[in-house]
C-alpha cells in the first residue's frame, strides 16, 4: 500500500514540475508534405519546420526569384521580345508568340498568376542576355539573400537539370526577402490579372493559380508550382493582426490544408511583442548618454505566452567621443534583444546632441504651423 501511495505521489510531483516548465515549443501540427517550413516575416523566427534544410528540387516556386530580379531591373514598363525559345518553353504557358513584344510588367504578371514558362524564358532573355546569364543573376541574388543551400540553373523550375534546387527555409528567406518590395507584394497578391494582347482582339486574363487566396482569407500572396519530380510544391503568405507568416511545402500532396494547418497553429500560439520601442532610451544612467540616446524603429518579436516574460535587452554602446556634440546624430552602439538568454534581435543605437535636440523641435513646430496655416515643402 505504501508502495502504492508513493507512486502516486510521484507521479504528481512529475506532472507539477512539467507544468511548472515554461513551454517554447514551436507551433504544433502535422503536415502532409516532405518539408515544410513556417516563417515570421519581420523577425525571421521560424515558428515550425519540417526538413526545412533538405535540397530539394522547387518546381515553378523559382519564380519567385525570376519575379523579384525583373521587378529590381527597373525596367517594368520597358517592352520585351518574345524569341522562338521561350515560345517553345515545355509545360504551363501564357501562350506568347515569337516576334512580337509584352511589356515586362505584364510578363511578370503572366509569370506569377498563371506560372508562363515562356514568361520566364521571356525575362530570362531580356534581363540576363540569355538564360545562363539569368540564372548566373539569380545564384549571385540567392548569395546576397543568404540561401545557402540553394542552386538554380534556369528561370522556371522544370526538370532540365539536377543541379537546380533549393530548401523549404531558403524559399522562406526569398519570399521574406521579396515581400519587401510593394510591387512584388502587389503581382503575388492579384487574384486576377487583365492586360491588351498586341496581336488579338481579345484581352488576356489571367487568374491567380494559388487557391488559397479565395480559400483562406488571411492570404496576402504566394507562388504554386509542380513538376513530376519535384511533385507539388507551395509557398504562401498570411497576416492576421500584426503578424505577418510564410509558409513553404515540398512535396505536399495535401499542401493547401498544410498551409492553413501552419497558420492557423501559428496565430493561435504566437503574438508579436514589442520588445522595444523607437524614441528615447532613458534607462542609461551614464552622465555623457543620458537623455542622448535613442533608436530609430520598434522591435518586435513573435513569442507565445510563456515567453513573454523571457525578453532582456542589453544595450552595447561605443566609447564616447567628446566630437558627437557637435556631430548632429552619430550610431553609438546596438541594443541586443534575447530571448530565454539567447540573442535573437539587435537594432542600431543613436546619439543626438543638445543642438541637434532642439533643431528637431523647431522643426516639429514649423511642420506643424505650416501644416495648420495649409502652407507645405512646396508652397
Amino acid at each position: 500500500m505504501k508502495k502504492f501511495w508513493s507512486l502516486i505521489v510521484y507521479s504528481l510531483i512529475i506532472v507539477l514540475l512539467a507544468a511548472a516548465i515554461p513551454q517554447r515549443a514551436k507551433a504544433a501540427v502535422s503536415v502532409s508534405a516532405a518539408s515544410a517550413v513556417l516563417l515570421e516575416q519581420k523577425s525571421g523566427r521560424i515558428l515550425y519546420e519540417k526538413d526545412a534544410h533538405k535540397k530539394r528540387r522547387i518546381a515553378s516556386i523559382t519564380k519567385i526569384m525570376t519575379a523579384i530580379i525583373a521587378i529590381e531591373s527597373g525596367k517594368m514598363n520597358k517592352n520585351v521580345p518574345i524569341s522562338e525559345k521561350a515560345v517553345r518553353a515545355e509545360g504551363s504557358s501564357i501562350y506568347l508568340k515569337p516576334g512580337t513584344k509584352m511589356k515586362l510588367e505584364d510578363l511578370v504578371y503572366g509569370l506569377m498568376l498563371r506560372s508562363g514558362n515562356d514568361a520566364a524564358v521571356a525575362i530570362a532573355e531580356y534581363i540576363g542576355g540569355s538564360v545562363d546569364g539569368f540564372a548566373y543573376m539569380m545564384n549571385q541574388k540567392a548569395k546576397e539573400i543568404g540561401m545557402l543551400n540553394t542552386h538554380f540553373s534556369n528561370p522556371h523550375g522544370l526538370d532540365d537539370s539536377n543541379d537546380h534546387y533549393s530548401t523549404a527555409y531558403d524559399m522562406a528567406l526569398l519570399t521574406r526577402y521579396a515581400m519587401q518590395n510593394k510591387i512584388y507584394q502587389k503581382i503575388a497578391g492579384t487574384k486576377v490579372y487583365r492586360t491588351d494582347n498586341p496581336t488579338e482582339d481579345w484581352e488576356y486574363v489571367w487568374k491567380n493559380k494559388n487557391r488559397l487566396l479565395t480559400k483562406y482569407k488571411y492570404t496576402t500572396g504566394g507562388k504554386t508550382g509542380y513538376t513530376k519530380l519535384a511533385k507539388r510544391t507551395l509557398v504562401t503568405t498570411a497576416s492576421k493582426g500584426e503578424m505577418s507568416l510564410i509558409a513553404v511545402t515540398l512535396n505536399g500532396p495535401d499542401d493547401w490544408n498544410d498551409h492553413i494547418a501552419m497558420y492557423e497553429s501559428g496565430f493561435k500560439a504566437y503574438d508579436m511583442a514589442e520588445v522595444l520601442t523607437k524614441g528615447k532610451i532613458s534607462d542609461i544612467s551614464q552622465k555623457f548618454y543620458k537623455d542622448h540616446l535613442y533608436i530609430k524603429k520598434t522591435v518586435v518579436y513573435p513569442a507565445t505566452s510563456e515567453e513573454m516574460d523571457l525578453f532582456s535587452v542589453k544595450y552595447k554602446l561605443n566609447k564616447p567621443d567628446k566630437n558627437w556634440r557637435n556631430a548632429g546624430e552619430v550610431k553609438a552602439g546596438k541594443a541586443i534583444v534575447y530571448l530565454d538568454g539567447r540573442a535573437v534581435s539587435e537594432t542600431a543605437i543613436f546619439y543626438r546632441s543638445k543642438q541637434e535636440q532642439k533643431k528637431g523641435f523647431l522643426d516639429n513646430v514649423r511642420d506643424l504651423f505650416l501644416s495648420l496655416t495649409g502652407v507645405n515643402a512646396n508652397g
